[in-house]
């Protein structure tokens, strides 16, 4: 499966949002562009560059790759109601954002490594697809031989560390190592620091 490999601090700092954990620290010291002098060459965007780096943003943030990212784009716009909505909604309710959202994982690249690897069955059966799109009344399960090991023996830990609140779509029990799709996911649930429409202006030239 591809993927996108360039290393994720570099990444973060480019889109200028911490994609995983580790991120935050460095962030925290080097939070311009990277590259040498990059910090000095920044002037005001124009309005093309402002909506790139908003898509980059969004897809860097929910792991996919730029065709990946642009199919969706194209089934959202062809949804009822207003496309950058129906772009998250359709981003949220990937697997891997579902494990990372319901706390399984403290990143969603983790929460990708977790799918990927086979750990997880969904409605009874095994998957590895990090980018199935779930559905009301869907469930997720550990494998009983996943849960045996050293990362799910630790999940309160994990848990611990996510910066995930409760969600009105997801229910999830850490005890049984359990999640249910209860609903869809609202706007006011995702990434808050994004303009969706930016990206609908970009798809739209």
């Amino acid at each position: 499966m591809a993927r996108d490999t360039s290393p994720i601090v570099k990444q973060s700092r480019r889109e200028g949002v911490a994609l995983h954990p580790k991120a935050h620290k460095i962030m925290a010291k080097k939070s311009g562009i990277p590259g040498q002098h990059a910090n000095g060459r920044q002037g005001k965007p124009s309005l093309y560059l402002t909506q790139l780096r908003e898509k980059q943003k969004v897809r860097r943030t929910y792991g996919l790759l730029e065709k990946q990212f642009a199919r969706l784009m194209v089934e959202a716009g062809r949804r009822e109601g207003l496309a950058g909505e129906n772009l998250l909604q359709l981003l949220e309710l990937r697997m891997d954002n579902a494990i990372y959202r319901a706390g399984f994982a403290v990143s969603r690249r983790a929460a990708r490594q977790l799918v990927g690897h086979g750990h997880f069955m969904l409605n009874g059966r095994r998957v590895d697809i990090p980018s199935i799109r779930l559905k009301v009344g869907d469930e997720i399960v550990i494998r009983p031989k996943s849960a045996k090991s050293g990362y799910f023996g630790q999940i309160d830990d994990v848990v611990k560390n996510s910066v995930q609140g409760p969600l009105s779509w997801l229910k999830s029990d850490h005890k049984k190592l359990t999640v249910k799709v209860t609903g869809l996911p609202l706007r006011t649930e995702a990434e808050t620091d994004i303009n969706e429409q930016l990206i609908v202006e970009y798809y739209s030239r």
